[in-house]
């Protein structure tokens, strides 16, 4: 029988499993996707992650390959209204990395492989979950049919849409917002650098980070209504109409529109599953919080597992371990609420007024410092 069973092999899957694995723990990986995943929407790394992602032997790696972001500067009308330096947020990794999520993915399912060649099953679809208390069997589909795979514990971090979670009858709670964005990567014909930049506009805000390659990534916020299809051609017309920054549509690689809700679920422990990531926990991508709330997860989660897998009395733990995990998605959600408020459309007095008191409180050392800290997740 198998130690773990991780349903999801998303980034957080794979981490959480390089962890186990370090451990002498036997694990089997459950990945829907026959393949590897191609698009990347999550790009940013925190200091905490690369913390974490450092105990399995791969932050080296992907900071050799990203983008270092160590300043972010907001525009407003052509205008610098603030910057912010991450500087001082952490010792060893003061900056927000910028990597690709597929390459992070492929980095990590390597380090996966390294420990185990085995341990992972792509194309593999749980259509069932049953626990006796003493252990759980998955019934999984493959294409080479159906069997049921037996663990000592189960862990979902198989995404939003989580199939272990509604499985298991864990009931979530849903907030829709009004806000909808359009992203793109292009070519970086920018002299930002390596310093993500935000454009604070009366029509509602533009995001733009560095990736590798002299890419740069354009996030906008869409109009309520009226707006243009969305295509590459239409994203870099909002980015000129509100930035002045021209931007080469024929140089995208990737396009993304998405709308934003959070959702929450009620438990992330039931029995002897556990959900971490998105799968207990989906919040708002502006601010890049989500990815990086799952490792944090998972790094929590390991010791516990160790311990029921020891057959240590754990109760007073779990509880700790959801309690305290859920408070951090509630704080990642506040902090994305507060991100999309900043970014929406306002009248020009109001406008003027709220990049005035923005770049007020930037010229602050302490809340500037505390900012930097809280869109690092420190």
């Amino acid at each position: 029988m198998i130690d773990v069973v991780v349903v999801g092999g998303g980034p957080v899957g794979l981490y959480l499993a390089a962890l186990l694995l370090q451990q002498g723990v036997s694990v089997r990986i459950l990945e829907q996707r026959a393949e590897p995943n191609t698009h990347s929407r999550a790009i940013g790394i925190h200091p905490p992650s690369l913390e974490a992602l450092d105990g399995i032997g791969v932050a080296s790696a992907l900071v050799s390959e990203g983008v270092q972001i160590r300043r972010g500067v907001a525009i407003g009308g052509g205008v610098e209204v603030a910057g912010m330096s991450f500087r001082a947020v952490s010792r060893r990794y003061p900056f927000v990395l910028s990597v690709p999520q597929a390459r992070t993915e492929a980095v990590l399912e390597q380090r996966v492989r390294e420990l185990d060649g085995g341990s992972m099953l792509r194309g593999a679809t749980v259509t069932g979950l049953h626990d006796d208390g003493a252990r759980v069997a998955l019934d999984v589909v493959t294409e080479d049919g159906e069997s049921r795979i037996h663990a000592s514990l189960a862990v979902a971090a198989d995404g939003v849409r989580s199939t272990v979670r509604q499985l298991l009858g864990i009931p979530v709670r849903l907030k829709d917002y009004p806000d909808s964005y359009l992203m793109g990567d292009f070519a970086d014909s920018t002299a930002f650098g390596p310093d993500a930049a935000l454009f604070l506009e009366a029509a509602g805000i533009v995001e733009s980070f560095p990736l590798p390659g002299r890419v740069r990534r354009w996030v906008a916020r869409m109009p309520a209504s009226g707006a243009d299809a969305p295509t590459a051609r239409s994203l870099a017309r909002i980015v000129r109409d509100r930035t002045g920054v021209a931007v080469e549509p024929g140089t995208n690689s990737m396009l993304s529109s998405f709308g934003v809700r959070s959702r929450l679920a009620k438990n992330m422990i039931r029995g002897r599953t556990a959900l971490i990531g998105d799968a207990a926990h989906e919040i708002s991508p502006i601010g890049g919080q989500g990815m990086n709330l799952g490792w944090l997860d998972a790094a929590e989660l390991v010791p516990l597992l160790l311990g029921r897998l020891a057959h240590a009395e754990l109760e007073g733990g779990l509880q700790c371990f959801e309690r305290h995990r859920m408070q951090a998605a509630a704080r990642a959600a506040r902090q994305s609420e507060i991100n999309m408020a900043l970014g929406r459309p306002l009248p020009l007095p109001l406008w003027r007024a709220r990049n005035l008191l923005i770049g007020y409180a930037a010229g602050v050392p302490a809340i500037n410092s505390r900012v930097a800290a809280r869109f690092t997740m420190h």
